[in-house]
């Protein structure tokens, strides 16, 4: 009787076995699988907290996400991101909006030359006005969180004391940049982070417009000599992540939520993470020998005057398409000043 007892258990602890074998690999099997293009170089402070994000969400989900992360452009570079969330080559993507010329009409005011005090200012105006305003243009896809680097400035092998010294500068510009730049009397040379450092050492462009950070985080401090602070027309560029609609419609409802709360949480360390890396490549940039110059009052107005016709052009042409341009400026004027107090 003891024996067949015997036979009975080791066959129930055989069963058992099996089954927690089987269920665990069914649970495995059933990871949600996730890819996340970032064009930021992996070093880069912006290519972490893609990273850390990635690594909360599979941590507050107990591993029921996987998320596959690709800095550095290795799965898509920057202007290819969006078209391939869209296509869902990647689920999730992180880049510019400018990268992308056209497609956002409207998130293209947040590129104008407002004047943005810093990158937490501009990261947090840029989810209000997507909060405000919810463009159509981004309904094709599931806005994670925005985010806006701090002002943009003048970096030249040159000396530029004034917008005269301006006139005829190859300028490295994306956006509406590109734009500021042609109205104080440069040339903008369309090109994206990636390829501005060669571009700048072999004399491609003479100058780039970016914020700061851009001397130490894509290491520009190396081959350029001046920076120009160049505060009133100060812009910023509008990044996002996004997922793919469906992939985001086919979560389950846990998973989704647990990925809005972390994504409320990243916006706010996104916009320090802009700030401590302006601060970070200022630094940088004088420990080279590099100077930074900064313009008269008198001087800034000037800048400021000469890009009036930036704001018009954009207010015309958007309000010609039936965007409602005037309260977009509007409402980022009325940020920039809510938040420079």
């Amino acid at each position: 009787m003891n024996a067949k007892r015997g036979i009975l258990v080791f066959f129930l602890i055989m069963v058992l076995g099996v089954f927690f074998m089987f269920g665990a690999n069914t649970a495995q099997a059933k990871a949600i699988e996730l890819s996340y293009s970032n064009f930021f170089p992996p070093t880069h402070i912006q290519a972490k907290l893609g990273d850390s994000w990635a690594k909360e969400i599979e941590k507050r989900t107990k591993g029921k996400v996987k998320i596959t992360y690709y800095p550095g452009g290795s799965l898509l570079k920057g202007p290819k991101i969006y078209d391939g969330v869209l296509k869902g080559i990647s689920d999730i993507g992180m880049s510019v909006f400018a990268y992308s010329r056209g497609v956002f009409p409207s998130m293209e005011a947040m590129d104008l030359p407002m004047g943005y005090p810093n990158g937490k200012a501009a990261t947090a105006i840029i989810n209000d006005f997507y909060n405000k305003f919810k463009p159509k243009e981004l309904s094709k896809v599931k806005v994670m969180y925005l985010h806006a680097h701090g002002p943009g400035l003048l970096h030249s092998k040159k000396v530029v004391n004034n917008m005269d010294d301006l006139k005829g500068l190859k300028v490295r510009a994306t956006g509406f940049s590109a734009k500021v730049v042609k109205a104080l009397g440069g040339v903008p040379v369309a090109m994206g982070q990636g390829g501005t450092y060669e571009a700048l050492q072999k004399g491609v462009v003479d100058a780039t417009f970016s914020p700061i950070e851009v001397l130490k985080g894509w290491k520009q401090g190396e081959v350029v000599k001046y920076t120009i602070e160049c505060y009133s027309v100060g812009y910023t560029a509008g990044f996002y992540v996004a997922m793919n609609l469906n992939k985001w419609n086919a979560l389950p409802k846990d998973v989704q939520k647990v990925i809005l709360d972390v994504n409320k949480e990243w916006i706010a360390k996104h916009g320090k993470a802009w700030d401590d890396s302006d601060k970070a490549g200022r630094e940088f940039t004088l420990s080279l020998g590099n100077k930074i110059i900064p313009l008269s009052k008198a001087e800034s107005a000037r800048w400021a005057n000469a890009v009036a016709t930036v704001f018009d052009g954009y207010i015309n042409d958007k309000s010609a398409k039936g965007l409602p341009a005037k309260d977009y400026v509007d409402f980022i004027k009325a940020g920039v000043k809510k938040y420079s107090k």
